[in-house]
């Protein structure tokens, strides 16, 4: 498998709020003021079924309308098939019961599918089970692949309790077209750049992630649906702050940061290596766009990120045992909003355990081309290129040809199972470490023998050039890293992080040292 190297070849200008200017010139607040109206059904010529439609009604037309991915059933057929599955699903339900009831008796098995269904259907309407519906009747499941829809959108609790936002209907602040194919435990992860530029048939032309403040859920999967051309029979929703929460009651996922993220728009920092991140460190990461403005499109950057961490999150999960998988689904479940039932995420599961996310998660990011109007980004989707992404998709096969690795942030930006994506990324971060131009000057604050040699090792294994020494005491309590200028803070926060301890501040004239920064370790020094 070939592997290329991506540099961006335009520097774009930063791009800040507001997320979405209609070509009108309309902004977020004037969507949120009631310039965009929600659609009481759709244009049938537009987007091929009205949800006012009976289920069988639309299985008819799925099997007629001549779709690139309608399949022809007859009822019969399509009668024995879901009895099939019906049995397969209460067989599964069985065996998940019988977990429960090793873990707590019978009450504790309702207990457990009384909650978690409640939690796992909360927020549904019956505008989007429609549109699933009338999707899996066109393709009904046979235990092959098939696409969700999986939504992370800017709620929070934040937002819910802030004026500004009451009562409106969130944007979907990432989109992730997904093809899960279980018998052959492959995972396909493509982002969809929220600036793309879509026909929305009566509502004009918008950016894709107006659709969801538009129509909610259930325009957002009909949107996406005729955009990628197959078809979208489930869902999955997960707001900011259930993101966070998921990753820590997962107690962390291990991630390898690609760059070091200082970005306060995103939260906060993070630093660069591999790591066990929290759920406020993996939102930071997945958050994080304005970190990449001197690279190129921030948002390409980004949706990469929030593979590389969904990723972390799914293997976590498959590797566990089964007990624990239980017990994950029930946690999962106070921040998912999904179609799924319990046993459907089991089976799954299941069915991918063993999965390798360098072998068999392939990502990419649709193709499009950027332009700047009416002081607004917005993205022209690459007909061709994604036709054949699309077309490769479909087939079981990565989106992309090669792994795309971007040279100077050591971001990912497209896998395909070969591992070449890591072998260039941890070469390029290699060879950044020769880069380091800094010089740092270790002091022993506490007294420890040979602790500022061991520090010292740590940073000159970064490139450092690096000078020790005792300091004029060892009863420092807390190791610092001073620094004198402010474009120096994220440098030492780097610092502190190689030798695993330590807050970084500005000097405020109280030290006096030669080179670029000086650590003074403390007492809570471990080596």
């Amino acid at each position: 498998m070939v592997m290329s190297s991506r540099r961006s070849n335009q520097r774009r200008p930063v791009r800040r709020p507001p997320d979405s200017i209609g070509l009108d010139g309309r902004s977020d607040e004037a969507s949120r003021n009631g310039a965009y109206t929600r659609r009481d059904s759709f244009d049938p010529s537009s987007y091929g079924r009205s949800t006012a439609r009976t289920r069988d009604e639309a299985r008819r037309e799925a099997r007629d309308d001549g779709s690139p991915y309608a399949r022809r059933v007859s009822q019969a057929e399509y009668t024995q098939r879901r009895k099939r599955a019906k049995r397969k699903r209460i067989a599964l339900v069985a065996v998940v019961v019988a977990l429960v009831l090793c873990l707590g008796g019978a009450g504790a098995a309702f207990a457990y599918y009384q909650t978690v269904s409640n939690n796992l259907h909360a927020g549904l309407d019956q505008e989007l089970i429609d549109a699933l519906n009338a999707a899996e009747a066109s393709q009904p499941y046979d235990g092959g692949p098939f696409y969700m829809l999986l939504m992370g959108t800017d709620g929070s609790s934040d937002r819910e309790a802030s004026e500004e936002y009451a009562g409106d209907q969130f944007r979907s602040d990432s989109m992730m077209l997904t093809r899960i194919d279980p018998q052959g435990k492959k995972v396909t992860l493509v982002s969809l750049h929220r600036d793309t530029l879509v026909d929305m048939g009566e509502n004009g032309q918008q950016k894709l992630n107006a659709a969801h403040s538009i129509g909610g859920a259930a325009y957002t999967v009909e949107t996406v649906s005729k955009l990628a051309g197959v078809p979208i029979t489930h869902y999955a929703e997960i707001n900011f702050d259930g993101f966070k929460d998921i990753v820590d009651a997962l107690g962390g996922v291990e991630v390898d940061v690609p760059m070091t993220i200082d970005d306060e728009d995103a939260g906060g920092y993070v630093a660069q290596g591999l790591q066990t991140l929290n759920g406020d460190q993996a939102l930071i990461l997945c958050r994080a766009r304005h970190a990449y403005d001197e690279f190129g499109d921030g948002d390409r950057y980004r949706a990469a990120n929030q593979r590389l961490v969904l990723s972390a999150i799914a293997k976590k999960i498959l590797s566990s045992d089964a007990a624990t998988m239980v017990s994950s689904v029930q946690a999962l479940s106070q921040y998912v909003t999904t179609d799924f039932e319990i046993a459907d995420i089991l089976s799954i599961a299941a069915g991918l355990r063993g999965l390798d996310p360098e072998k068999d998660i392939y990502t990419a990011m649709e193709p499009t081309t950027s332009a700047y109007i009416n002081g607004g980004w917005y993205e022209y989707l690459d007909t061709a290129a994604w036709k054949t992404m699309m077309s490769r998709v479909d087939q079981g096969l990565p989106p992309t040809e090669e792994d795309e690795v971007d040279e100077t942030s050591g971001t990912v930006l497209a896998t395909t199972g070969s591992g070449a994506a890591n072998a260039e990324k941890q070469s390029s971060s290699s060879d950044s470490t020769t880069k380091k131009s800094s010089t740092v000057t270790v002091k022993n604050g506490n007294g420890l023998a040979g602790a500022g040699a061991e520090a010292a090792e740590k940073l000159e294994a970064l490139g450092y050039t690096v000078d020790t020494g005792n300091a004029e005491s060892f009863d420092y309590s807390q190791t610092i890293v001073v620094y004198e200028r402010g474009d120096q803070a994220t440098e030492a926060r780097e610092i502190a992080n190689a030798i695993g301890v330590g807050k970084a501040q500005q000097n405020n004239g109280e030290y006096a040292f030669e080179g670029d920064f000086l650590v003074v370790l403390g007492a809570d020094w471990e080596g």
